[in-house]
């Protein structure tokens, strides 16, 4: 029995191979770099998923496309931060909760950078 990939995992995946492609890449080349044995149409599904999402701009290459990434992972990560705490009615438990989780290493991260932004 195959094992379930994590909701997103396939988008992440696809997603790094077009970080790592500035100038873009076709479903094929994103295809034959994955070291995951996935259909073609399956790269061609998820690349227009992320299109559709705003996440990837295309344009024709031949009888493909060519997809580029408009947001870099750090710019993702944060956006799906804010999106986790827009439901919620509670945000400084949240807050609270998601730094208590933090590494020591993250914290003093997170620290500086709210010192900065003091200045």
């Amino acid at each position: 029995m195959q094992k379930r990939r994590a909701t997103g995992a396939l988008e992440k995946m696809v997603l790094e191979q077009l970080w790592l492609r500035p100038s873009g890449a076709t479903p094929r080349e994103v295809k034959d770099a994955l070291a995951e044995d996935l259909a073609y149409t399956t790269v061609m599904t998820i690349l227009a998923r992320l299109w559709k999402k705003g996440l990837a701009e295309r344009e024709p290459s031949g009888r493909a496309f060519r997809y580029r990434a408009l947001r870099g992972e750090a710019d993702l990560a944060a956006t799906r931060m804010q999106q986790a705490l827009e439901p919620v009615d509670d945000r400084s438990l949240v807050l609270s909760r998601f730094v208590d989780g933090l590494s020591d290493d993250d914290e003093l991260a997170l620290r500086k950078i709210l010192e900065e932004l003091d200045q």
